[in-house]
């Protein structure tokens, strides 16, 4: 299947999925939030699932943890619409509580079928959620982040890169130094493709498309935490952070 097959299958798929009723988060979603991004990307980028920013505006990584994502990005010389973004559940779990097993499972399928289709070399998860299902050991994210591992998603194999999530990092200084650190050896793992064998497609292809309605909700810029010192990145209370879902969505 060609790119633009490819790229056709999935938004049909999207459409479909669209009135997933797999799980009780139907009755509560505004909507689901499928993912976004180039159709043919070499990069995907897994999270957790769709705070309440995402429900209601349809699109993945809305926000400050977004903007944050978006410089990361543009640390290694990507945009956003050059990556794949998309998360384990595509419905917001009620106040942004941890995912559970019936919900994971029922998405599961959804997400390999993504895989399957966009066909990445790397698939970056962000977070202790996306990384304990698609790597298959129970490690938190802390203990694994930034070691590879190739893995077969479906009928598709790549390399699955760990990662810190923009949203806990944002609240942690060390954890955003780390999370620098880790993004800035995608690049290679990218060049490198799978087993060691140089790959000669581009990172970024000519498909593009967004399968949300509508466009993410405005978001203050995070140049300023990715400049700043680690002495004035701001911290919250750790009452303040579950408020955001931060430590609810298995960040840390």
């Amino acid at each position: 299947m060609d790119a633009l097959a490819r790229a056709h299958a999935l938004d049909a798929y999207a459409a479909e999925t669209a009135g997933c009723v797999r799980c009780p988060l139907a009755e509560t979603r505004s909507r689901v939030v499928f993912g976004s991004g180039n159709l043919d990307a070499g990069l995907m980028l897994v999270g957790e699932g769709p705070g309440f920013q995402e429900d209601q505006g349809g699109e993945p990584y809305a926000g400050q943890a977004g903007a944050l994502l978006e410089q990361l990005l543009a640390g290694i010389g990507l945009r956003r619409d050059e990556v794949y973004l998309t998360t384990v559940l595509k419905c917001r779990p009620p106040q942004n509580r941890d995912p559970l097993e019936l919900e994971i499972a029922s998405c599961e399928p959804h997400l390999v079928r993504q895989v399957e289709l966009v066909r990445p070399r790397v698939v970056a998860t962000l977070g202790n959620f996306a990384t304990r299902l698609l790597s298959g050991r129970s490690h938190g994210i802390t203990r694994v982040h930034g070691q590879e591992q190739e893995v077969v998603l479906g009928s598709t194999t790549v390399v699955l890169f760990p990662l810190y999530h923009p949203a806990a990092a944002l609240y942690t200084p060390s954890m955003l130094r780390e999370l620098r650190d880790d993004f800035s050896r995608l690049p290679a793992l990218l060049g490198q493709g799978l087993s060691g064998g140089v790959s000669g497609a581009p990172v970024a292809q000519a498909v593009h498309a967004v399968h949300a309605a509508s466009a993410v909700l405005a978001a203050p810029a995070a140049s300023a935490v990715l400049a700043a010192p680690a002495t004035e990145i701001p911290t919250v209370a750790a009452e303040d952070a579950v408020a955001v879902g931060a430590t609810q969505l298995g960040l840390f």
